[in-house]
């Protein structure tokens, strides 16, 4: 086990914090775009360039099923194609450029969708803008989980969630304030907002540090020991720094010594099969949860089922999300393990989207509007507060420093195809035209949970408080899962071992050249 004096205060840990913070603001994007989206296809003015007439619909406009199905899907292709390409560019280049090219890319993304006003021209925003998610999203929590230290790594790790919800408010309130203008305003004022998160995070990444196991990877050592000293400041003594560092110098060389090459073939090999098998399915559960479904169509859907302010609806849908993720960064850190936090969040919203689906039998009364709300805002708070929030650290710290970005990249593709599939798919269940499921969508989502949670339970090990160069070792000892939490692993004591040594022979060599000059 790691030396105590490592399991220091989160506010000693304070630069790091800031830093994980800085970096995971990235994730804001995605939830603010989602929730403005989101709330476009209720808006007359967005209607009005790409929608028809519909005297059936109360505002008079309605949307076809294929440009409400493309509108949201292609931001999941564009992220499939950035999880694709960011492999190959973190390998050469690292985490700290792939944020700045995704910067870039958002930005101009968001420059398309305000200029035009045709479909294609559209489509092709959406895409720019999902490829620069796909950096985002994978970059930013690899980095987090990397520089985490152990103890901390859940919670630090899980501002995805905070940002998400935090980006979701902020575009759902947006598209409030805006949807009374009954022109192109209504949207484009939500989406040129949006200019200001790969803005402000080109600026705040001039001042992060590159990641130390990406640095050591390439065999720069001075360079990450550097930088591991900038993200630990003084929380740590200069004998507990040195033995973080050689435990993470000793781990990214035996990964090395297993392995002489890293190749995305890699992944399926060995015990890095298990390892990416249960990363892809811990990020897989977004998907299979249904939140992109409440994300992608929430105030469509509310519309539909005929709740009188669908728009304040996603606001206060947003504001319980944000509130899970904060009590589940509270409870992570204090209270539960992965695997408790896991079961807890796949059995609420289990029970949640099982509850919605039975309120179909009640039809569009007014009492069964306000369960659905309800049920609808708890199934928010237990997503985003268990499973949203704990499976992303989860993702990253299951697989190897070796094999990371490609093991969490093709998770996080397998979970955008399904959220592509399930954006495609939605309007086909929900839109009046077609098969107009509403409430009873719900049972799908019920399902997919239930097997998200057998899934947790037979399968995923508990990690808490592990270093990662000590998952790396139970994992290379081919551990059984009950056995993760009680397993005694001998990295970080041979690692205090070096260190120490190390010291000893450093004091013994200043008390010689002392007494030479004497």
């Amino acid at each position: 086990m790691i030396s105590e004096g490592r399991n220091n205060h989160l506010l000693s840990n304070w630069k790091c914090l800031l830093i994980c913070c800085a970096v995971s603001m990235a994730n804001c994007q995605y939830g603010f775009d989602t929730a403005a989206v989101a709330g476009f296809q209720a808006m007359i003015g967005f209607l009005e360039v790409y929608g028809y007439k519909d005297p059936k619909v109360k505002s008079g406009w309605n949307i076809h099923t294929k440009p409400q199905q493309l509108i949201s899907s292609f931001l999941n292709v564009g992220t499939i194609l950035g999880v694709i390409l960011a492999g190959p560019f973190a390998h050469k280049f690292g985490r700290r450029p792939a944020i700045w090219v995704a910067a870039a890319v958002s930005m101009v993304a968001c420059g398309v969708q305000v200029g035009v006003d045709s479909l294609a021209g559209l489509y092709a925003g959406r895409i720019l803008l999902g490829l620069g998610n796909g950096f985002f999203i994978l970059f930013s929590n690899t980095y987090t989980v990397e520089v985490a230290p152990a103890h901390h790594r859940a919670i630090l790790a899980s501002f995805f969630g905070f940002w998400v919800n935090t980006g979701s408010i902020l575009g759902a309130v947006a598209d409030n304030y805006s949807k009374n203008l009954l022109n192109k305003h209504s949207y484009q004022i939500p989406l040129a907002s949006l200019f200001a998160i790969p803005f402000l995070l080109s600026i705040f990444m001039i001042f992060v540090p590159e990641s130390p196991r990406w640095l050591l990877l390439h065999n720069k050592t001075a360079e990450a020991r550097k930088a591991l000293q900038q993200l630990r400041g003084t929380s740590l003594s200069p004998e507990l720094l040195d033995e973080e560092f050689i435990e993470m110098q000793r781990g990214i060389e035996q990964e090395k010594e297993l392995a002489s090459t890293t190749s995305v073939l890699d992944i399926f090999k060995g015990t890095d099969l298990r390892r990416t098998i249960l990363s892809a399915g811990a990020i897989a559960s977004h998907a299979a949860s249904g939140v992109w479904f409440t994300i992608s169509y929430g105030t469509f859907f509310y519309q539909m089922a005929g709740i009188k302010n669908p728009f304040q609806t996603t606001i206060i849908q947003n504001c319980m999300g944000l509130f899970g993720a904060l009590c589940g960064m509270f409870l992570m850190h204090k209270v539960f393990g992965r695997r408790p936090m896991l079961l807890i969040g796949a059995g609420g919203c289990c029970i949640c989207m099982l509850a919605i689906g039975l309120l179909s039998i009640a039809g569009k009364s007014k009492d069964a509007g306000k369960a659905l709300v309800g049920f609808a805002l708890m199934f928010n708070f237990f997503y985003n507060g268990f499973t949203g929030t704990i499976t992303w650290p989860i993702a990253g710290e299951l697989v190897s420093s070796r094999l990371r970005v490609f093991s969490v990249g093709l998770g996080t593709g397998i979970n955008y195809f399904f959220n592509w599939l399930i954006s495609y798919c939605t309007p086909f269940f929900l839109n009046a035209d077609d098969l107009n499921w509403g409430a009873k969508y719900g049972y799908i989502w019920a399902g997919s949970n239930a097997i998200a949670f057998v899934f947790f339970f037979f399968l995923i090990p508990e990690t808490k408080d592990r270093s990662l160069e000590e998952i790396d070792e139970m994992f290379v000892n081919k551990v059984p899962r009950r056995q993760f939490k009680t397993y005694h692993c001998v990295s970080s004591e041979r690692a205090k071992e070096i260190a120490i040594k190390d010291m000893s022979e450093t004091a013994k060599a200043e008390f010689s050249v002392h007494t030479e000059a004497l």
